[in-house]
Formats: C-alpha cells, structure tokens, sequence
C-alpha cells in the first residue's frame, strides 16, 4: 500500500479518530506512520510506529528511519540523551500548527514526502492528517 492509498482510505474519519484496525495493520506492514491531532494537545502517530506527542498551543516532533523521537524533557540519563542527540541531526522536524490555518484544528507542516487526509467533526474539517513512508527517511 502506498502512502496515497492510504490517505485516500483515512479521509473522512470522523474525530475522535478511530482508525480501523485493518488500516492500522496495512500501514504497519507497508511501513507507513499516520499522523493527526488529537484534543487541543496531541500529536498521534499509528501504524509502523505507534507514539504521543504532547503539543498544546502547536509544537515539534522529530522523525527519522527509525520512528518518532522521545520527548526530549522525558528522557533520563546521559545514554539517552547522547542517542536523542545522535539521532536528532538526521531526524526531520513535524511541525504541529494548532488554528493556523482557516477551518482546522489541527494542520502539519513538514519537508518529508507524505499525503494528507481529512478528519471531520460533525461534518465540519477539524484534522487535515498526514501519511509517511520512514523509507523515505532513510
């Protein structure tokens, strides 16, 4: 599956998002990471790599081939910051944009290849999600 095909399958998830477990499982074995907002302080990530990100008011998370990158104030000791570092200077940065742009809660900025999808609530646009392949992260 592609991440195109993908998007096209999310698009239209009403929030709260429940991504079906089929869609899940397809996106695990095509290697591909969703993305969308949750709440007014969420960044969630499924498939390939399954993560939280707490972002209020907007934030960053860091990815790189092999996933999404901890919370930096969440680590604990010197080996684990040392490898945060290590994998900081190759990861590319997600931005999370919180009622940046005209209709959505929650939009995403981010210079990796991806597709976008839409989540709805009460037919209104609240998530414009993306979908990345971490191969193209490599």
């Amino acid at each position: 599956m592609t991440k195109e095909e993908l998007a096209a399958q999310l698009s239209g998830l009403e929030y709260p998002v429940r991504i079906p477990g089929a869609l899940v499982a397809a996106a695990q074995s095509s290697g591909l990471v969703i993305l969308c907002g949750a709440s007014d302080d969420l960044m969630e990530f499924y498939g390939a790599r399954r993560e939280e990100i707490s972002c209020y008011d907007g934030g960053t998370a860091f990815v790189d081939a092999d996933g999404i990158l901890p919370d930096r104030d969440c680590l604990d000791g010197e080996e684990e910051i040392a490898e945060y570092v290590q994998r900081q200077k190759l990861a590319k940065p997600i931005e999370a944009l919180w009622c940046k742009e005209d209709g959505y809660s929650w939009t995403y900025k981010t210079d990796i290849p991806h597709a976008t999808f839409e989540v709805v609530e009460d037919e209104e646009p609240y998530c414009r999600g993306v979908v990345f392949a971490l191969a193209d992260l490599a």
